[in-house]
């Protein structure tokens, strides 16, 4: 059969689109072509630079059974200024992409490539990388830029995946976002008139829809909007896997409404909260019982959830119509969408798994997936209250999203439902009152940042599983780092002995991040199924009514402690009197005996970049974004002349971070981790600090690091960092006993991971590990 797509003109196109032999990679795509073997390793490549890297389902094999077969391809886009060349990147080579060692603007040479025709179609191939080095350093930018310059053969048009047959891309690192032409940015409402005479509504609806085959037109207004669902699968040959969730409601009340298939690229983006449809040709089935539901605004809404609206491209045809809200009228009897917006001292009072909606200004936030630009006001609507009071009352109340929750921010508010609430006109009020100078200066971007913090007792942390299946051994700590990808966050469960802790001074920390790559990003905090860690930090508007700043015991809390800028070091502090103590450094008998002898010792303890929350700089902005962002799909080089390095600006904690050594409890593996004290002296209100509870060391690092600074007269800080008597004590009282460390890891890109210990659990206290 015929290809019925153009791409075979990529082709025929080559050399005029592509400068003839002003292409090295039109040479090597003549030569691979006509080599007897299809396959060619050339000589002496020039650097080229990587345009695009677009992810797509891959395709099962056929049966027999083969080996595991991957469960994505990637195709990639080159260029070597004269010419762009997609390409389709050899399933043995994903690795690449999932460390992010293979992304868009690298340098890379092409030192292997093959040429595979697809013998279902006519005249239709792509050329395969099978081997790759890389060129350039990650600064390389304006050569990448150069570089990227050039028109894809195949023209503007959207492109579709070179191998299989799928018809359009995944985001790059998730499954649940639009990407690609393919999605409708937004479609205009339609001018139609509405026959109120011919409608049916949801209460009669539920009532006959068993005796129906077809139902008359139906007038709703969206209430809440689920994320995507993307339930594509190798073996499962579905062209467009998508299904998205709404709740709809007219006068009589509200029920599910199911968008399938390929109306999810066409529609989906156009569906927003408070958006009216008028829906004809649809089906209404039974629901399906195990998604979740959304709190409505509305207590008093009847909802109907024996039944869900289906829309789809068949069986039959939907018609769907987005009418203008200016063509809204009254006697249709549509509910309005209503919040319930809560101020953070209404937060304290709430149950757990409390649906809210929250306003508040950004202060923080941890690592990301999309910029943020100057100060902005957020929106969050169907949050989640997070709460355990069974054993600590004093415990951290967090927020997190629902499936249904909507996050809006500055440059988007105009027009949402919600600007009509009350508490949200209150919020924007005081906003106008607020210096937007000020406010900058308290942002804060990037930076590890464990939250929420893992449980109070083992046994919560184990929850319903098994002891043996949550504990890791310490051996395979390198295996677990090894099966990460590029910003996949894993907690694990170690058993070792507390063996050497060591501090480590602000000034050291910058001397060992100095020169690395920094890659943060933006992004709000997801619901727990999510691949990313990911945090965000508002302040509400009661919480700026308040004068002073307290700590937790109710103590003023001063903001004009300086940051650390010794750059002397502390490696030259002798030691004490105590054995196997330094200033800054304590280690066991039993680690002075045995650490010459280990078979394995992973070391992890580094600080990167991306691991230390830094001050925003809106002069910098533009660089910053750049510097703390995931790597994009597809390159957009972005020129900014600010010479700076990232280690210039300024940190937002000011403080060092410990070295901690876990010893195996075989003593034959140990490994080096990290404790990183979260607080920002000059604005308390980031890192609020707390007990750490059953878990005296690590509240003692905790606690000593941001409360018992001293300065010297130039207003600089002395050796307060030598570590406390109520650190060394801690430490002594751990030493020689198995513990349970929580460990969490993230892969940071190319050869980068951190390593962050989270929580001691003593073995011997009750619900840890019953004894023999």
């Amino acid at each position: 059969m015929q290809d019925p797509t153009p791409e075979r003109a990529e082709e025929s196109r080559a050399a005029a689109e592509g400068g003839g032999g002003a292409s090295w990679l039109q040479k090597v795509f003549e030569e691979v072509r006509g080599s007897s073997q299809l396959s060619v390793a050339p000589a002496e490549p020039p650097a080229v630079t990587v345009v695009a890297v677009e992810r797509y389902l891959a395709q099962a094999p056929p049966p027999p059974a083969a080996p595991p077969a991957p469960q994505y391809w990637y195709d990639v886009t080159l260029a070597d200024g004269a010419r762009r060349q997609r390409c389709h990147l050899a399933p043995r080579l994903n690795g690449l992409v999932q460390r992010a060692r293979l992304r868009a603007g690298a340098r890379l040479r092409l030192t292997r490539c093959s040429y595979r025709y697809d013998e279902k179609r006519l005249n239709r191939g792509f050329l395969c990388l099978e081997g790759l080095e890389r060129a350039g350093g990650p600064g390389d930018t304006a050569t990448a830029a150069a570089a990227a310059a050039g028109t894809l053969p195949d023209g503007p048009r959207p492109l579709q995946p070179l191998r299989g047959e799928n018809r359009h891309y995944l985001p790059l690192w998730n499954n649940e976002d639009p990407y690609g032409d393919v999605w409708v940015p937004d479609r205009p409402p339609a001018q139609v008139d509405v026959d109120v005479s011919k409608l049916t509504n949801l209460g009669h609806l539920e009532m006959t829809w068993r005796s129906r085959v077809r139902f008359h037109p139906l007038l709703v207004r969206i209430l809440h909007k689920s994320r995507l669902r993307y339930y594509g699968k190798p073996e499962k040959a579905v062209d467009m896997p998508y299904q998205a969730y709404f709740e709809v409601a007219d006068g009589s009340g509200m029920t599910s409404m199911v968008l399938w298939s390929s109306l999810c690229p066409e529609w989906y983006n156009s569906m927003k909260v408070g958006t009216v449809l008028l829906l004809e040709q649809y089906a209404i089935k039974d629901s399906y019982p195990f998604k979740t539901q959304p709190t409505p605004g509305d207590s008093q809404m009847k909802r109907f959830a024996t039944i869900e609206i289906s829309l789809n491209v068949r069986n039959p045809p939907t018609k769907i119509s987005i009418i203008p809200e200016e063509m809204v009228k009254p006697e249709w009897g549509l509910p309005e969408v209503k919040y319930r917006f809560i101020t953070r001292s209404e937060l304290d009072d709430l149950p757990h798994n409390y649906s809210c909606d929250v306003i508040g200004l950004v202060t923080f936030v941890g690592r990301a997936e999309r910029t943020r630009k100057r100060v902005t006001y957020l929106v969050c609507t169907q949050m989640r209250v997070v709460r355990d009071l069974t054993e600590n009352p004093s415990s951290t109340i967090y927020l997190t999203t629902s499936n249904e929750s909507q996050i809006f921010i500055t440059g988007w508010h105009k027009g949402q439902p919600y600007t009509k609430d009350t508490k949200v006109k209150n919020f924007i009020q005081w906003m106008k009152s607020q210096s937007e100078v000020d406010q900058i200066k308290k942002t804060v971007i990037g930076g590890y940042y464990p939250f929420p913090r893992p449980p109070d007792n083992f046994s919560d942390y184990c929850k319903s599983n098994k002891v043996e299946s949550v504990l890791k051994p310490i051996s395979e700590t390198g295996k677990e780092i090894e099966d990460l990808h590029y910003r996949e966050r894993k907690r694990i469960a170690i058993q070792g002995i507390i063996s050497a802790i060591r501090y480590i001074s602000c000034s050291n920390t910058a001397e060992e991040v100095s020169g690395m790559e920094l890659v943060q990003l933006f992004v709000m905090q997801d619901s727990q199924d999510s691949p990313f860690p990911k945090f965000v930090q508002i302040a509400w508007l009661d919480e700026y009514q308040h004068g002073d700043v307290q700590d937790k015991n109710g103590q003023a809390v001063s903001a004009s402690v300086q940051h650390c800028t010794d750059q002397e070091g502390m490696s030259d502090i002798p030691e004490t009197e105590d054995t196997g103590r330094t200033c800054d450094s304590w280690q066991s008998d039993l680690w002075t005996q045995v650490k010459d002898k280990l078979m394995k010792y992973f070391h992890h303890s580094k600080i990167f970049p991306e691991s230390i929350p830094r001050k925003f700089d809106y002069k910098y902005k533009d660089l910053l974004m750049q510097q703390y962002n995931l790597h994009a799909a597809v390159h957009q080089p972005k020129h900014t002349t600010a010479d700076k390095s990232i280690d210039e600006f300024k940190s937002a904690s000011g403080l060092g971070y410990y070295e901690v050594t876990v010893l195996g409890i075989n003593h034959d593996v140990a490994i080096d981790v990290a404790f990183l004290p979260l607080c920002c002296p000059e604005d308390p209100h980031l890192f609020q600090l707390e007990d750490i509870q059953n878990d005296t060391l690590l509240s003692c690092m905790s606690s000593i690091s941001a409360y018992q600074q001293k300065t010297t007269s130039n207003g600089r800080p002395c050796d307060m960092f030598s570590l406390s008597d109520e650190i060394v004590n801690a430490a002594k009282d751990l030493d020689g006993k198995h513990v349970v460390c929580i460990l969490d890891i993230c892969h940071l890109g190319d050869d980068k991971v951190e390593v962050f210990l989270s929580k001691i659990y003593k073995t011997e206290e009750p619900g840890v590990l019953d004894p023999l």
